[in-house]
C-alpha cells in the first residue's frame, strides 16, 4: 500500500510516495526532488515527529502568557500529552529566552524552553 506525504523540508513542496518494500528491507520513496525530502518522507513514515510550540501561564509580569516551544521535535502521539503538561505549568518573571521551563517533557529528551525574554514587574 502506498502512502502519500506532502513534503515540508523545502519551499517545493513535493508530492511523496513511499512504499515499503516487500521483503522488509527498507522504503521505496518517489516524487522528492531533494535530499530533504527522501529523508522526510522516510522519517515521516517510519516515526513522525513535531515541534510543540505554545504558551504557559507567567506571573510577575505584564503579559499573562509565555511563549514556549520544544528544544526538539517529539514523537507525533505525545503532541497532545505535551500540551497537557503544559497546562499546569506556571513562570515566574523574570524569564530569560531559552530557558528552560520544562525539562525532559514525558520522558522524550526533549525540553520545553521560553521563546521570548520577559522582565519582572
Amino acid at each position: 500500500m502506498t502512502a502519500n506525504y506532502l513534503c515540508i523540508g523545502c519551499p517545493l513542496g513535493c508530492r511523496l510516495e513511499v512504499d515499503e518494500m516487500v521483503d522488509g528491507s527498507g522504503l521505496e520513496v518517489r516524487g522528492f526532488s531533494c535530499k530533504k525530502g527522501k529523508e522526510f518522507a522516510a522519517q515521516e513514515h517510519t516515526d513522525p515527529r513535531r515541534s510543540v510550540t505554545t504558551t504557559v501561564a507567567l506571573s510577575g509580569a505584564a503579559l499573562t502568557r509565555l511563549p514556549v516551544k520544544t528544544s526538539g521535535t517529539v514523537p507525533k502521539g505525545f503532541v497532545r500529552g505535551v500540551c497537557v503538561a503544559l497546562r499546569g505549568v506556571r513562570v515566574t518573571a523574570p524569564v530569560l529566552c531559552g530557558q528552560v521551563v520544562l525539562a525532559d517533557v514525558l520522558g522524550t529528551g526533549v525540553d520545553v524552553v521560553a521563546t521570548r525574554e520577559v522582565a519582572a514587574g
